[in-house]
C-alpha cells in the first residue's frame, strides 16, 4: 500500500503538530479579538458634553481648594465686569 514512503517522518508530525497549534492560536486569537471589539464601548454613541462657563471652571477650582475665597470674589468680579481693586 504504501510503496514509495507515503508515511510520515519525524519532520512530519512536527510540522503536523505545529500546524495544528498555529491554527488554533489563530481562531482563539480571532475569538479574543472580535469580543474586544463587541464588548468597546462607542465614543460616537456618547453625546459631548458641554462647555464649561468661566464661572464654573472658576467655581470647581475653589472647590478643589486650589484658590481662596479672596481669589474666587476678585476674578468673578472680574469675570462679571465689576469694579477692579487693587489689593
Amino acid at each position: 500500500m504504501f510503496w514509495y514512503g507515503h508515511d510520515l517522518s519525524g519532520w512530519g508530525w512536527f510540522a503536523m503538530s505545529a500546524s495544528m497549534i498555529l491554527f488554533w492560536a489563530l481562531i482563539i486569537t480571532v475569538g479574543v479579538l472580535f469580543f474586544r471589539a463587541v464588548n468597546r464601548p462607542h465614543e460616537h454613541s456618547q453625546v459631548p458634553a458641554a462647555p464649561q462657563t468661566p464661572e464654573q471652571v472658576l467655581g470647581q477650582r475653589f472647590a478643589r481648594g486650589e484658590i481662596d475665597e479672596e481669589e474666587y470674589r476678585r476674578r468673578l468680579n472680574a469675570l462679571h465686569g465689576g469694579p477692579l481693586t487693587k489689593p
